[in-house]
């Protein structure tokens, strides 16, 4: 049984501490750089690979960062709810492994994630590249309705512009190189776009909490008590959903979060803990 007697339980312990303030800091500092035309995402931001903007630096450094500095409430809530998250839970662990071992479990959840993320970011757009590749051989009214619906552009103006003009307007005789321009402009929008954020690394911390303390009570809406293992099955559960029907509009990286729990299980395999620490 772990000792948490108050002489060795911390609030907040060393690295949460400090985590706290880096990741709030940095947040600020984005708002700060703006005014000088700097989006802090571009440089430290996690980009796709194939971007002109992409960094390996960035797989570390997109922990840190949070929300838009174009968006002062997203930012607010994005840092909010992942700081409360390792405030809540990754106390507790950190004062049960210690700094080095935590901080330790933290970033290398947070780099799994952004690799996985990563992988998912090439599947889809290799898919994408396919399927524009496929269109440019074959352009037309047609093509180009069925190009804009499959891949759920119908939720930006642009798409939906140039689809009402060409079906008033069969016979536009540029039409088609519009579309090439238009869809082509989408691409380099799409590849240049940053994700931010501490969620794998937050993930992971809520799996192995949930792993480690199965049945310990978590109270939803601080109303309803539940374990904490079926919560984790919950959030798993979610994230795979949401990944997989990848809705329209939906800018939640999904699947890093899933990235974080499943590098949190290998990490805990791993170290192969003998005994199973429980908390009441």
């Amino acid at each position: 049984m772990t000792d948490f007697r108050p002489s060795r339980f911390q609030i907040l312990p060393t690295v949460v501490k400090n985590l706290l303030i880096i990741n709030s800091l940095m947040a600020l500092l984005q708002f700060v750089l703006l005014k000088f035309n700097i989006d802090l995402a571009d440089h430290l931001g996690l980009h796709y690979w194939r971007s002109p903007l992409y960094k390996p630096w960035q797989l570390i450094t997109h922990m840190f960062m949070h929300g838009s500095a174009h968006d002062v409430n997203l930012t607010i809530m994005h840092l909010f709810s992942n700081m409360f998250a390792l405030w809540m839970f990754g106390s507790i662990l950190e004062n049960m492994w210690g700094a080095k071992r935590f901080l330790t479990f933290y970033l290398v959840c947070g780099l799994g994630a952004a690799l996985l993320h990563l992988g998912v970011l090439g599947y889809e757009f290799n898919v994408f590249e396919n399927a524009f590749y496929n269109y440019q051989q074959n352009i037309g009214l047609d093509k180009y309705l069925l190009f804009v619906e499959q891949n759920e552009l119908e939720r930006y103006s642009q798409f939906t512009q140039l689809s009402s003009f060409w079906q008033a307007n069969p016979g536009c005789s540029n039409c088609s190189s519009l579309s090439v321009d238009l869809i082509k402009q989408y691409y380099t929008q799409s590849i240049n776009q940053a994700t931010v954020g501490a969620s794998g690394a937050v993930f992971g911390i809520l799996f192995a909490f949930g792993y480690l303390f199965p049945n310990t009570l978590l109270y939803i809406y601080f109303l309803f008590p539940i374990k904490a293992k079926y919560v984790v099955a919950a959030y798993a559960l979610f994230e795979l959903f949401s990944g997989i029907r990848n809705s329209a509009g939906d800018n939640i990286a999904h699947f890093a979060h899933l990235g974080g729990m499943v590098v949190a299980f290998i990490i805990l395999k791993i170290w192969n803990r003998n005994v199973r620490n429980k908390f009441y």
